[in-house]
């Protein structure tokens, strides 16, 4: 079987292989490229490519059915929320075309002699992407698109269980009438992948991915001083500290919680409770999730084998060492996982610095913000969090105490089309939507004209 195969997580069936590229295949990748950068990206406006943008926009919307029914079959995500992925990314295109022109206009700099100067945001050359299988045409959406307005020009290593969702992407763009070249898929191997930060025509990578491939791109693209951004692992907290109303709280975190099957990486992860709460909202929450269903629709099966069983080792591992389970029983019948929460966890187990990847809730209780802040701030991940308190001001006094990159109050899902989003620590640095996101990749040249 080659790399990049589609294999109907729900079924284990093997619908269809393609081939990996070969050296040829990457070579021809690259000049286009870069060539179509020189000749069309260089030579058009911002309002020229954003109109492009716009059309792609009309696009993810018009084709959402036939996109959510590709990414369901190739990594088992619930249909509708397949679906309702291709329309964010439409979203998220929109969003970018209708600001581009005013997030990249000059920038007037006061200085000291009074001359004229300003920046300039322009493209730099031919970007890399590398992206993941959970969110297959979100992650690429808030990626490629940006570049391509800024006047980048992309190259698209997706996941290797994504080979459809990265050819419908392909074919997207260049119906929405960027030229050849403008954004080009590979399916590339890691080794390829390597050959391609190496080359001088590559001006910088970004990487959505797990911590350890996260490691291995920023060294490389260090030993060759390209720019990166790497979106990685996260362990998020969801922090209930003060709520009158404790079935809105339960509601969010099982929603932050089930997303993609519990497979994002802002996922609501640890579930912190204070004490004069515990009690109730664990019973509340024990239910909900106890009460999530398959047939409805709340959740699909995990991504594929290797997922299932690193998720099941995990919490075995947990449960030998001392947690106890409050829902599911650890036993997925192939890829299906039964939504579970554990407790109990203590810093001297494995899982307690560890992501679960999957529709896994961890229950911790504390006795008061600053027990919640050092449980939250113990995790090596720093990608998003989430408060609920009724106290807004103690709300974000907790948010800035938080090695975080994004801080969620009042509920989860708070995600938007134009929102940057991003983390610190090992999940990663950089950012990613907004005018933050699109200036990633730009050369912010400078203007000076003499008096």
């Amino acid at each position: 079987m080659g790399t990049f195969a589609v294999i109907n997580p729900a079924t284990g069936e093997t619908v269809a292989e393609y081939p990996d590229a070969t050296a040829a295949d990457i070579e021809t990748a690259i000049a286009s490229a870069q060539q179509t950068y020189q000749e069309w990206s260089r030579k058009t406006t911002v309002a020229e490519r954003a109109a492009l943008a716009k059309r792609a926009a009309e696009l993810f919307d018009e084709r959402k059915e036939e996109l959510g029914a590709i990414i369901n079959r190739e990594m088992g995500k619930p249909l509708d929320q397949s679906i309702g992925e291709a329309e964010f990314s439409g979203a998220i295109t929109a969003a970018f075309a209708d600001n581009a022109e005013k997030w990249l206009a000059d920038e007037p700099l006061e200085v000291e002699d009074g001359l004229k100067t300003f920046f300039r945001f322009q493209g730099t050359g031919v970007i890399l992407g590398i992206m993941p299988w959970n969110y297959p045409y979100y992650q690429v959406a808030r990626f490629a698109l940006p570049n391509l307005i800024l006047g980048n020009t992309i190259i698209l290593k997706h996941a290797a269980q994504c080979p459809e969702s990265a050819l419908a992407l392909e074919q997207l763009f260049l119906d929405a009438g960027f030229p050849k070249g403008a954004y080009v898929n590979v399916f590339a191997s890691h080794d390829q992948i390597s050959d391609i930060i190496a080359d001088d025509r590559i001006q910088g990578i970004s990487l959505t991915g797990s911590e350890r491939a996260g490691a291995i791109v920023a060294e490389q693209a260090g030993k060759h001083l390209k720019k990166c951004v790497l979106e990685l692992g996260g362990s998020d907290v969801f922090l209930v500290l003060d709520s009158a109303d404790l079935d809105h709280a339960v509601a969010h975190a099982v929603g932050g919680r089930m997303e993609n099957t519990g497979q994002a990486c802002n996922g609501s992860k640890r579930i912190v409770v204070m004490d004069k709460y515990f009690d109730e909202f664990s019973e509340k929450f024990k239910a909900a999730i106890a009460g999530q269903s398959y047939q409805a629709g709340d959740f699909g099966p995990m991504s594929s084998e290797a997922a299932t069983k690193t998720l099941t080792s995990q919490v075995q591992g947990a449960i030998d060492q001392g947690a106890d389970v409050l829902v599911g029983d650890n036993t997925p019948e192939g890829n299906f996982y039964t939504p579970s929460v554990i407790t109990n966890i203590t810093p001297a187990m494995d899982v307690y610095s560890q992501e679960l990847f999957g529709p896994v809730a961890q229950l911790y209780k504390v006795s008061s913000d600053e027990e919640a802040i050092n449980l939250a701030n113990s995790s090596p991940y720093g990608l998003g969090s989430v408060i609920i308190c009724d106290d807004l001001d103690r709300a974000e006094q907790v948010g800035n105490q938080l090695d975080v990159g994004m801080v969620f109050i009042g509920g989860a899902g708070l995600e938007g089309a134009d929102v940057p989003f991003g983390g610190v620590k090992k999940s990663g640095y950089g950012r990613e939507l907004g005018k933050v996101g699109m200036l990633e990749f730009a050369n912010k040249k400078l203007f000076r004209f003499a008096g």
